[in-house]
């Protein structure tokens, strides 16, 4: 029998515990016809509420059910990367707690495993339910990525994912503090299969991601796989560089032709708020990479246990 390992972050799940797990198991015939015995990995996040106490309760009825539970909130980021390595399936798959990522799908998902591919993914054709000002926010995020980076990253792609060992192992190769899991999916390659599904809300409680927790999560995407930032910034100070010299070029000539030098104080203060704003700017860019480099020269563990069932 091999096994297939789902990882499931939680935080603040206890509402969606127990109707995951039923959800998920719904598709134990399919796999035992099939050779494949399943096990259950929720990984508590630092939850604040009862996940925890919810988790224990089906370890005690089911003892494919496993819990790790973190001493304070590392992020999505951190319990997915515990997850790959506290599995010890031949397949690992990541999902939801909330049900966004429907475990109806995981038979066809395995399929294509059968047919040779190393990994199935799945994307979000829409995007019901999203204040449509976010659902735009991530259409340019996406876009802007494809653009800016020679990593595969499509558009509506979520972190429900079917793998097999070996592309497992190939991203637990990566121990990099500063993670973005949809960038290291695409950059370790392997032949992975593309799943559309509609969007579906959570069946219970809130999301957890803020506008602004998507904000910072883009920016670490962005400076994680893609250098063009830098290359901008530097683009922008050859750029301004030329234009002060061409200004210049034109105060003495029209000083030299006319007598009439340059005025208008206004004018003056504009340029120079402008020139200070693009020079912030840069330096923003410059700082976003620098912390990055400062946070992986820490060698800071990714995550601490508190418990482990």
């Amino acid at each position: 029998m091999k096994l297939l390992s789902a990882v499931v972050p939680c935080y603040n799940e206890e509402e969606n515990i127990a109707d995951f797990y039923q959800e998920f198991m719904k598709n134990e015939a399919f796999f035992r016809e099939n050779g494949v015995e399943l096990e259950l990995w929720y990984i508590d996040d630092g939850s604040r509420d009862n996940t925890v106490s919810e988790v224990k309760k089906l370890i005690e009825a089911d003892e494919r059910v496993h819990l790790l539970s973190f001493s304070r909130n590392f992020g999505k980021e951190a319990a997915i990367y515990a997850g790959l390595e506290k599995s010890n399936g031949d397949y690992v798959v990541f999902m939801d707690a909330d049900l966004q990522d429907p475990p109806a799908l995981l038979p066809e998902m395995y399929g294509y495993l059968d047919k040779g591919y190393d990994s199935v993914a799945t994307r979000r054709v829409d995007r019901k339910g999203e204040p449509p000002i976010r659902s735009f926010f991530a259409r340019v995020f996406y876009r802007l990525m494809r653009k800016i980076s020679r990593t595969e990253i499509m558009d509506g792609a979520r972190d429900y994912r079917l793998m097999t060992r070996k592309v497992v192992d190939a991203i637990l190769s990566m121990p990099e503090y500063n993670r973005f899991s949809k960038g290291i999916f695409g950059w370790v390659g392997f032949d992975t299969k593309w799943l559309e599904f509609d969007n579906i809300e959570r069946k219970k409680g809130e999301t957890k991601w803020s506008f602004w927790k998507l904000f910072l999560y883009s920016i670490d995407g962005i400076t994680a796989f893609s250098t063009v930032p830098l290359a901008f910034a530097s683009v922008m100070g050859v750029l301004f560089c030329l234009g002060s010299f061409a200004l210049i070029i034109f105060t003495i000539v029209r000083k030299a032709m006319f007598g009439d030098p340059t005025s208008g104080w206004p004018s003056l203060v504009c340029i120079i708020s402008m020139i200070s704003g693009v020079q912030l700017f840069c330096l923003g860019i410059v700082g976003q990479y620098l912390a990055k480099t400062y946070m992986e020269v820490k060698k800071r563990p990714i995550y601490l246990v508190k418990e482990e069932i």
